[in-house]
């Protein structure tokens, strides 16, 4: 994706007419949300520190079948884990600068300690616990001002899927900063804040989701979850 050239946009009167988004428009998040509600055509669109961007349409191999890996992926561990929960594709208010619309979220449910909350028009509102990005055209986007974006607002974990590269970025927090996730001896990612969420990245990124979600089960029977599972269950006490 390239960087747009910036420009700052009036912003309406509520009661006139409601211009489009256009890629590099600068606006408060709330002006964002009201024009991309006039727009029910437009597939996706994000606010990242104040600049709108509007993503070019989605390729097969280099986007849509990598992301539905991801979402299997994240789907079984959500599907296994009482009190966690997967998201596709949905816009996250953070802050009244940035609306992104990541590839994938995983979150744990308020009620069992989340940061993250549902708002009553149904948004994701704060940083979830992971979120995850596919990188086609836009890996210095994702790696770049997006992960300073998701720093910023407390996100504890951040998978950048690197298709072209074969190659996936693990990041986590050390000392402020995101850093990248060391994998473990046999070469198996696994998650700090999502006990038993295993991976696999070299299979994933050769697309045998068959490999990734048997990796994903022994994470699942580890008693690193069960203790995890038996925390959530407290937490709603």
């Amino acid at each position: 994706m390239t960087a747009p050239q910036t420009h700052t946009a009036p912003e309406e009167a509520t009661n006139g007419p409601i211009p489009p988004l256009v890629h590099g428009d600068r606006l408060t998040r709330a002006e964002f949300e009201r024009r991309y509600d006039a727009m029910p055509h437009l597939k996706k669109a994000e606010l990242i520190e104040g600049v709108v961007y509007i993503t070019p349409p989605v390729r097969c191999e280099a986007h849509a079948g990598p992301h539905a890996d991801l979402i299997g992926w994240l789907g079984m561990y959500g599907a296994f884990t009482h009190g966690v929960e997967a998201g596709a594709s949905a816009h996250v208010r953070l802050g009244a600068c940035s609306m992104p619309q990541p590839d994938a979220i995983l979150r744990i449910r308020p009620e069992r300690g989340g940061r993250a909350r549902i708002s009553a028009d149904d948004y994701v509102e704060g940083g979830p616990e992971l979120v995850a990005e596919v990188a086609a055209s836009s890996i210095r986007f994702d790696t770049g001002l997006k992960l300073q974006m998701y720093q910023r607002y407390d996100v504890q974990e951040y998978i950048v899927w690197r298709v072209p590269d074969n190659q996936i970025d693990w990041f986590v927090p050390r000392g402020g900063q995101f850093a990248r996730l060391t994998p473990d001896a046999a070469g198996m990612y696994r998650s700090e804040v999502f006990p038993g969420l295993w991976l696999d990245a070299a299979a994933m990124v050769r697309r045998d989701l068959g490999r990734v979600l048997s990796v994903l089960q022994q994470g699942l029977a580890s008693p690193e979850h069960a203790a995890f599972v038996a925390r959530l269950g407290q937490a709603a006490g």
